[in-house]
């Protein structure tokens, strides 16, 4: 059972203040009954809630990609930096999601969001050993040598042995463009990988997750909301 209020601010009607003038002025029905109060407790799965006359579709969960740009911060808030919530719109804030797992400050591209916990859960436990893709350009000229260093899983310079990586050499250069698969989500991981082999990555973007690919389409700190088939093919992974 939840709040009248709340439910209805979860479905995009409005802030929480908002919908409790829009209950207040007789607008909304719980099974054909007129209610006023906003504290009213409902069951939106069974109960019919209507509001203007139409009967709503109640969806607990939102499930977001973002294409996360630089400069943002992957967190619920922070008093001093922009986090990827303050590019999200009110009607999608009101179901509260969360990022499934963490990108780096610096570092752009595929960002889920969701209120789905259990999801959130299941896509970020070191159990499942999802491939995650990045894309990088790296000071220094990346060669077969570090594909077969990454290959074995590298040892970072603080002693931790990462697991075996993949690394695909599109460009051998002064500045390096790479493709890197990782199956953990250690803290600056691709960053301290390349460190270990004395470089350094210049820039990284995240281009999958799982079989969950970036829309291309999405413009840096664009999002939009995940299809029913890529929820699906999310929850597969888990």
């Amino acid at each position: 059972m939840q709040r009248l209020d709340k439910v209805l601010a979860n479905m995009g009607f409005g802030s929480r203040k908002e919908v409790k003038k829009l209950i207040k002025c007789g607008a909304v029905e719980i099974d054909d009954a007129v209610v006023t109060g906003a504290e009213i407790k409902v069951d939106p799965e069974k109960q019919a809630i209507k509001v203007n006359g139409s009967v709503i579709s109640y969806r607990k969960y939102v499930y977001l990609m973002m294409n996360k740009p630089k400069g943002v911060i992957t967190a619920t808030e922070d008093t001093r930096s922009t986090t990827v919530l303050d590019l999200i719109d009110e009607e999608h804030l009101n179901f509260s999601p969360s990022p499934v797992g963490r990108l780096d400050k610096d570092t752009e591209g595929l960002l889920i969001l969701t209120n789905d916990g259990g999801m959130n859960h299941g896509l970020t436990s070191p159990r499942k050993n999802i491939d995650k893709v990045y894309l990088a350009e790296v000071a220094g000229r990346v060669s077969m040598k570090d594909v077969e260093l990454f290959r074995k899983g590298i040892t970072l310079k603080d002693g931790y042995k990462a697991l075996p990586a993949d690394l695909e050499i599109l460009e051998e250069a002064a500045i390096s463009r790479v493709n890197i698969t990782v199956r953990e989500g250690k803290y600056h991981q691709v960053k301290r990988m390349f460190e270990a082999v004395d470089k350094k990555v210049v820039y990284l973007k995240r281009l999958s997750m799982g079989n969950l690919n970036l829309d291309e389409a999405l413009m840096p700190g664009e999002y939009r909301e995940l299809t029913d088939q890529e929820v699906e093919r999310l929850r597969s992974l888990i």
